[in-house]
Order: structure tokens, then C-alpha cells, then sequence
């Protein structure tokens, strides 16, 4: 595995390096992540970008958004509550897409 702590250190060093060759980039960027209505406190949305993480397969955001989850208070049970629904999802996801998989077999048996 990875040594996260160490990681988020380099990705954020490189991310910064992106930021002074493209800062319009990355000020996009900081603007999306800020962007809220504030129905959600900051733990449930980092339990949010937890599971999220997980299902783009992204270790940037796992390692930032772990972080910033136990920053906020997010106890081992609700990050591992968050990342059940994420199993459950991807487990759904590949159910459905398999279903649209049928449908188009369908289709092509039909022309």
C-alpha cells in the first residue's frame, strides 16, 4: 500500500506546481470543491467524497479526503459506513450496466 501521509505531501507539492503554470485551473478547481448550500456539515460531505473516492478509483482524493473526514470528526464506523455504500454502489452500478448490456444484445439480435 501507500505511505498516505507522505503521498498527500507529494500530491498536493505537485498540484501546486500545476497551480503556478495553469492557476485558472486550479482556482476552478478549489471553487467546485467550496461550492455548498450548507445543508451538509463538513464530515458528512468528506463521507460523501470518501465513497465518491472510491468509486473513481481515485487515491488523491482518498488520501485528502481520509484526511480531512478524520478532521472533522469522522469515527472508523461512519467511514466505513460511507464506504458501503460504495461497494453497494459499484456492485449496482455493474448490475444495471449489465442489464443495459442484455438490452443492447437484444437490439443487435433484432437488426
Amino acid at each position: 500500500m501507500l505511505n498516505w501521509v507522505e503521498y498527500r505531501k507529494e500530491l498536493l507539492g505537485r498540484i501546486g506546481e500545476i497551480g503556478q503554470i495553469a492557476p485558472d485551473t486550479v482556482k476552478g478547481y478549489k471553487t467546485l470543491s467550496a461550492a455548498t448550500t450548507g445543508s451538509l456539515d463538513a464530515k458528512t460531505r468528506e463521507l460523501i467524497a470518501l465513497a465518491v473516492a472510491v468509486t473513481t478509483r481515485c487515491d488523491g482524493c482518498i488520501t485528502v479526503h481520509t484526511a480531512e473526514a478524520i478532521k472533522h470528526g469522522a469515527t472508523h464506523e461512519e467511514i466505513a459506513d460511507a464506504l458501503s455504500v460504495a461497494i453497494s454502489l459499484n456492485a449496482g452500478a455493474a448490475l444495471v450496466y449489465s442489464a443495459r448490456v442484455m438490452d443492447a444484445v437484444q437490439a443487435y439480435e433484432k437488426a
